[in-house]
């Protein structure tokens, strides 16, 4: 535990930091939306990159860990939405509080977390649930929200609009480009592979500061107060259904002889243990949802995932291999 906790408490230590910063008003609001552009359109893509750029891609766009995958998100999504829609909850915010189930903080967090801990094999399966949560999870999600205004009828073009959304998003941009340099065996020239090798430095720490940031600016944003049972039985969802379904549905899939290693199992387990994607509280926030409760759910799963994450760590035995 001694060993996993030298990972882990500096990356949720560097949250907290960010949090106190902006709550304090070193780091001031207005700073916090180019914070987090730094870190998704620069810092991130070129880690992305040089990740995809190393790694073969058949294991980048490996079929039986993303399909896996989604299916997971699927049935959490599913899931979601039949605990928490009610007369209370209304369909578009059951649809952010799905997203926020189902989708982890892999990018900002997962990433730079699960490699150190892991070893740099790790980031493969990690890149495949962010296409995953970003093409399915996030498009299916904000499509329900928008139906909910625009009428059931409108629902299939308003996942078409969340589709080419995510097509807009530079991170899997960044994976096929790293995706091509693999296959391809090219190499960006010297002076600016040490831009990209820069930039891609900087993402672990910025993207973690980012995200104890934007929770604070999402709870400064809030409209409403969530009574705790609206908020929290959906981080546990995230914390404990998400990586045991994840584990349970992979253990079945080896039965099949799917083709799915035991580290490839174990790294998407740990990714679907992460807490929730931070920036969700944004998307809630543009689309009009509850960002109240949205906002919650993200702070009680990052806060609480120290323990749950660390713990699940633990148990898999990772502070025994290192």
């Amino acid at each position: 535990m001694q060993a996993i906790l030298s990972v882990t408490l500096p990356f949720f230590a560097l949250v907290l930091c960010g949090y106190l910063a902006a709550r304090s008003g070193v780091l001031a609001e207005s700073a916090i939306p180019g914070l987090n552009g730094f870190v998704l359109f620069f810092a991130l893509p070129c880690m992305l990159f040089r990740f995809g750029m190393n790694t073969p891609v058949l294991e980048l766009l490996d079929p039986v860990v993303l399909g896996l995958y989604a299916v997971c998100a699927l049935l959490i999504v599913g899931l979601s939405l039949w605990l928490t829609l009610s007369d209370r909850v209304r369909l578009k915010d059951a649809a952010f509080g799905a997203l926020v189930a189902a989708f982890p903080n892999t990018g900002f967090m997962g990433v730079p977390l699960l490699v150190a801990l892991l070893g740099p094999a790790a980031a493969a399966p990690v890149i495949c649930t962010i296409l995953a949560d970003l093409f399915l999870t996030s498009s299916l999600c904000i499509g329900l929200a928008r139906a909910h205004d625009a009428g059931a009828g409108n629902a299939r073009r308003a996942a078409l609009q969340a589709l080419r959304g995510a097509l807009s998003n530079p991170l899997p941009w960044a994976i096929a480009l790293g995706a091509m340099a693999s296959i391809t065996g090219l190499r960006p020239p010297g002076p600016l592979d040490t831009v990209i090798r820069m930039l891609a430095d900087a993402a672990s720490p910025v993207a973690l500061f980012t995200i104890g940031a934007v929770l604070w600016r999402a709870g400064q944003h809030a409209h409403s107060r969530t009574p705790p049972e609206l908020y929290l039985p959906v981080a546990g969802i995230k914390l404990l259904l998400h990586p045991a379904l994840v584990f349970g549905l992979g253990l079945l899939a080896q039965k099949l002889g799917l083709g799915l290693s035991d580290f490839q199992l174990l790294v998407l387990t740990l990714a679907a243990a992460l807490p929730s994607a931070s920036n969700v509280s944004l998307l809630a926030e543009r689309y009009g949802a509850d960002n109240g409760r949205v906002a919650r759910i993200i702070m009680a799963s990052t806060t609480l995932a120290f323990v749950s994450f660390s713990g699940l760590a633990w148990l898999f035995g990772i502070g025994a291999r290192s």
